[in-house]
């Protein structure tokens, strides 16, 4: 699936273009470039998310409907824009980042839990529609990666603690060139972590209150910090 060769044999032309992935109008128009240039393509990547940190009720719904047209409407713009010419050519391959934030629900994080749960859910419809096409579409879904995601205001000046255990972005990328060679529904990174989806599924009677007073712990020592800040 990778390129076979060395360095030197190795060309590439790398094309950018700016794109708000939450507006449809401006996903179709890129696509046409895209297609016009190239005619195809043979990988997806839909990756764009952010986050927005506060109880439900201290955020707006416009807040609520930026992370969610962000993180899943705009996968699906981007995935509608490009499938049928995939399946037109019988092969291609679609990565979705989602998150394991998509297997628990984080106190604090409730919009892009929910947008996380929701690319988990479209990929794994969309993974038996496509059975047979020729046509594969894998989900990535790290524990946390070390961007600027928590640069956001509504995360304050103090990350939460856990963040410490979050990924480099290089580790996150070669999990997403498997992927695009992938014939998995879902590749969890690191790999071990699928055991506490395992467990969260199998007794969540005995994971949720855990994962809760954990998260809430977190929550409430962040509005803590804020407070004492002002």
């Amino acid at each position: 699936c990778l390129l076979q060769g060395s360095e030197e044999s190795r060309r590439f032309e790398v094309v950018s273009y700016q794109c708000d992935v939450s507006n449809m109008e401006e996903v179709d128009n890129l696509a046409g470039l895209v297609i016009r240039k190239f005619g195809y393509i043979d990988i997806l990547i839909n990756n764009a998310g952010i986050g927005i940190y506060g109880k439900v009720k201290d955020q707006s719904l416009g807040e609520i409907e930026k992370v969610m047209r962000t993180n899943y409407l705009g996968m699906i713009y981007c995935t509608k824009a490009f499938l049928e010419s995939m399946l037109n050519r019988h092969s291609g391959h679609i990565v979705n980042v989602a998150s394991v934030a998509g297997s628990f629900g984080v106190a604090g994080m409730a919009g892009y839990c929910a947008s996380k749960y929701a690319v988990l859910g479209f990929s794994e419809s969309l993974y038996h529609e496509l059975h047979g096409t020729g046509v594969g579409i894998t989900v990535v879904s790290p524990i946390g990666v070390k961007t600027h995601f928590f640069d956001h205001e509504s995360f304050g000046s103090r990350k939460p603690t856990y963040t410490g255990f979050f990924l480099e972005p290089k580790t996150v990328s070669k999990a997403i060139l498997r992927a695009s060679c992938s014939h998995r529904l879902e590749i969890i990174v690191p790999f071990y972590v699928r055991a506490g989806v395992w467990l969260k599924q199998t007794f969540p009677y005995l994971i949720n209150p855990l994962v809760g007073m954990l998260f809430r712990y977190q929550l409430n020592k962040s509005k803590r910090f804020v407070k004492d800040k002002e």
